[in-house]
C-alpha cells in the first residue's frame, strides 16, 4: 500500500498520527510538503519593480526561497521522526493543490487535514486547497481533524420546510 501524507504547518502531526493508526506497517509512506510560489514570487516582483534589476544578489525572493526550503526540510524531518518507521520525503513547488493531486497519482491513500473553520462540523472546515485535493484526488482520501472534532451540535439546523 502506497500512502501519501500531505504535511502542512500546524496540522501535520494529526496526519502523521493517522498514518500510524490506520496504515499497515508494511505501507510505503511518502511524506509530502508542497511550497507555493506565492511569497518568493511577490518578493522577486517587488524587488524588480521598485529597486531595479541592477543587483540580482540583493533580490529578497532568493532568500525567501532558501528559508522556505529549510523550513520544509525541518518539517519533513520532524514528521519522519514522529512517524517512527521508514518513509520517503518529497518536496514539491508549485500550485499546492495541483501538486498534491499529482503526487497522489498511483497512490492507494492520500492523508490530509482539514484547514478551514475547525470550530464546527461542515463544509467550511475545508479550505480551498484541501477542498480541491479532496474533490480531485485519484485515490481514496483520509481526511483528519487536526484536533478533536467539534460536537454534533455544531451542525447548522436544516433549512425551513417549504410547501
Amino acid at each position: 500500500m502506497r500512502v501519501i501524507v500531505w504535511l502542512v504547518e500546524g496540522t501535520w502531526p494529526a496526519c502523521v498520527d493517522a498514518v500510524r493508526t490506520h496504515a499497515p506497517n508494511a505501507s510505503e509512506v511518502v511524506l509530502l510538503h508542497v511550497t507555493g510560489p506565492d511569497v518568493p514570487g511577490v518578493a522577486h516582483g517587488a524587488y524588480a519593480g521598485l529597486l531595479g534589476r541592477g543587483h540580482p544578489e540583493r533580490d529578497p525572493g532568493n532568500r525567501l526561497e532558501a528559508l522556505g526550503g529549510s523550513s520544509a526540510a525541518e518539517l519533513l524531518t520532524a514528521a519522519a521522526e514522529r512517524l517512527g518507521r521508514p518513509c520517503t520525503r518529497e518536496e514539491r513547488t508549485g500550485r499546492v493543490e495541483r501538486e498534491v493531486v499529482a503526487a497522489a497519482e498511483g497512490a492507494d491513500l492520500l492523508v490530509l487535514a482539514r484547514d478551514g473553520d475547525r470550530s464546527r462540523l461542515g463544509p467550511h472546515s475545508l479550505g480551498p486547497a484541501v477542498r480541491f485535493a479532496v474533490d480531485h484526488a485519484p485515490c481514496p482520501v483520509l481526511l483528519v481533524w487536526p484536533e478533536p472534532a467539534p460536537d454534533l451540535g455544531t451542525i447548522p439546523p436544516p433549512p425551513p420546510h417549504h410547501h
